[in-house]
């Protein structure tokens, strides 16, 4: 573990009450304390470098200004929150970040009473804090402040704009914070980027504005009911002078800045102007992402989450091992370059995740065809939809969980019009470290109901590459195939391509007391558990479905008639999931075998590895060797 010296600042701040008792000329030394803590405990406990160390003087203000927890800070895409957890009692816990049974990686109100509002999935502040905001007023709590602190990417998300638009119309007093450092996880992209690169606004025209305001109302000139109007009259008035329209002010939400978010001194003396003022306004603050630490500065995506480094040289601790298996998403994106090279109909979306789905393989060699769309899910999908309607063939990779938030669109724009596209889930199941916001764990449930969707899920890369020439070559239809983070099953993946028959799995093995049917990359861990109850006399037939749907009913047929015990696994909910779907076929077609599902719990999985979350879960190895002999022997 590391901890703060005894002589140092940082060491004194348990709780943001302990910060504010510091005089103003200390807390450029608790900003450099604070920045390098955070270096010191990541170099060796991997996380979210570059976010936070972002916002450490942000972070250092808002606590020093405003009443925490009383008041509320709602963070947006939580990995930018690290300094935030050391200054509000988990100093000493820090060590532990994304640890199994430690802290979260991101804001969690089941954690602190200072994480105000959940935040793993981008855009999502304003609309929460202004609910809170309206909240307060409605209880009486003149005296609370809610603050929303959007950045790293999120503002380019439709929520934010839909938060935005509604805290124009309804009385409230929120405080907006855009942290633009211009990045998201890779570099920012759309003309909302560009437009707060070029923006600027008079500082001497906002103090000048905000001082009339205020001699106004004392005069009683002006009252809460006409505010709006002034506003509105205001902002027009200074765009013809000006001759630039601010987009936030169009909203009639007061617009200060942009300043520097690495004065933090400066920061306290804007936040203490305007945190009183009634009505919406934003705080526009310009901050560098790995801000103190120059390698995260010059490679702010490679710096974003960088594993082990070593703090003193800057240099990534990457272990390389001969023959070892690849990532399953480089798989997917090599394997998109050579369909790509047969196809030119061949187009790839992401939203705003090139690196870590490996779009980028895609954008080098074909960079009129790779698209990233930016922090907005529902826009890749739609966006896909329409270049399949006019006869492309898009490759829309979204994280599973972020899917989620597009999940209308997958029934409106896609199923509904039957359009020929492949919808690539990266991160399917369990995820790891990242916990419970980013679990893909749902997809199958909420994906099976929708019409006209093809759903698989590969045993390993062979497969992967397989699906993905299936989706483009023998589908007319949308496509999915759910594939898990991190590395596959083989060293050799490059195989010939060839079509794996929609609706049709494998029997990878025989037997005669109890078959094992699973979908997916955990079907590995069901291979492994078959070979540690071989000794046992234990006749296993293990089938590979691949299909979610449309299943092989002729292999269900064959399980129906053959076994009274099944196992179904799966690395998912298993309610509503690819067990629920068995033990339907089952009941519909007049079978009765005693059934084990093996999947997710009805449960939000907390952070961990893989290997401990599997435990956890019953889905390891072992697990599943112990339901064979139980359901088998009995015991």
């Amino acid at each position: 573990m590391t901890e703060c010296k005894d002589e140092h600042i940082l060491n004194s701040i348990d709780y943001p009450e302990d910060l504010r008792k510091l005089s103003p000329d200390k807390l450029g030394e608790v900003c450099a304390e604070l920045r390098q803590y955070i270096i010191d405990v990541l170099s060796e406990n991997p996380g979210h470098l570059g976010a936070s160390l972002g916002t450490v003087e942000l972070t250092v203000a808002l606590h020093y200004v405003f009443n925490t927890p009383y008041d509320r800070i709602v963070w947006d895409v939580g990995h930018q929150a690290y300094g935030h957890k050391i200054l509000t009692g988990r100093r000493e816990a820090f060590h532990t970040l994304r640890k199994f049974k430690g802290i979260s990686g991101f804001p969690n109100p089941q954690e602190s009473t200072y994480d105000a509002f959940v935040a793993g999935h981008a855009s999502n502040s304003i609309s929460a804090a202004m609910g809170m905001s309206v909240a307060s007023a409605l209880k009486g709590e003149k005296d609370r402040h809610v603050i929303a602190v959007i950045g790293d990417g999120a503002m380019t998300g439709g929520l934010a704009f839909e938060g935005l638009n509604n805290a124009s119309a309804n009385p409230n007093n929120l405080l907006i914070i855009l942290n633009d450092n211009d990045m998201a996880i890779d570099h920012a992209v759309g003309g909302l980027s560009q437009y707060l690169v070029d923006i600027t606004t008079s500082q001497t025209y906002n103090k000048m504005r905000y001082d009339v305001y205020r001699g106004l109302r004392k005069m009683k000139l002006i009252n809460n009911d006409r505010r709006g109007n002034i506003l509105r009259f205001n902002n027009s008035l200074k765009a013809l002078l000006t001759q630039q329209h601010n987009l936030f002010e169009g909203f009639s939400i007061r617009y200060f800045g942009p300043i520097d978010g690495h004065d933090v001194d400066y920061m306290i003396k804007v936040l203490n102007d305007i945190k009183d003022m009634e009505g919406p306004k934003l705080l526009h603050i310009k901050t560098k992402k790995g801000k103190g630490f120059k390698p995260a500065e010059k490679s702010a995506t490679e710096w974003h989450a960088p594993g082990l480094f070593n703090k003193e040289t800057g240099e990534r601790i990457i272990v390389h091992k001969l023959n070892e298996p690849q990532l399953y998403q480089d798989v997917f994106g090599h394997t998109l370059v050579e369909l790509a090279e047969q196809d030119e109909r061949i187009v790839g979306i992401t939203p705003a995740m090139p690196t870590g789905c490996s779009m980028t393989y895609m954008m080098k060699a074909f960079p009129k065809r790779a698209f990233d769309v930016g922090i907005a899910e529902g826009h890749s999908v739609t966006f896909s939809a329409g270049l399949a309607k006019e006869g492309m063939i898009p490759f829309c990779n979204v994280y599973s969980s972020f899917m989620q938030r597009a999940y209308d669109m997958v029934i409106h724009d896609v199923a509904l019009q039957n359009l020929h596209m492949v919808i690539c889930l990266d991160r399917a199941g369990l995820v790891g470290e990242d916990g419970a916001t980013h679990h893909g764990v749902f997809d199958l449930a909420y994906l099976r109901p929708v019409p006209n969707l093809v759903i698989s899920s590969p045993l390993n890369e062979l497969d992967l590459r397989n699906l993905m020439y299936t989706g483009y070559k023998e589908s007319d239809g949308p496509f999915v195939i759910r594939y898990p983070r991190g590395k596959g099953e083989m060293a050799d993946w490059r195989n010939k391509m060839h079509v794996l028959p929609i609706g049709k799995g494998k029997k990878l093995r025989d037997g005669d007391d109890i078959a094992i049917l699973s979908l997916g990359p955990i079907g590995n861990e069901v291979i492994k558990a078959i070979k540690e109850v071989e000794g046992d006399g234990i006749s296993i037939a293990h089938y590979d479905m691949i299909y979610l749907k449309p299943m092989d009913e002729e292999l269900l047929h064959e399980v129906g008639k053959r076994f009274s015990r099944i196992i179904t696994v799966e690395n998912g909910v298993i309610r509503g999931g690819f067990g629920s779907a068995v033990l339907e076929f089952m009941a519909d077609n007049g079978y009765t075998p005693q059934v084990k599902r093996i999947g997710v719990p009805d449960e939000f999985v907390e952070h961990g590895s893989i290997p401990e979350l599997y435990k956890l879960c019953g889905m390891d190895s072992k697990s599943i060797a112990g339901e064979i002999k139980k359901m088998v022997i009995g015991g």
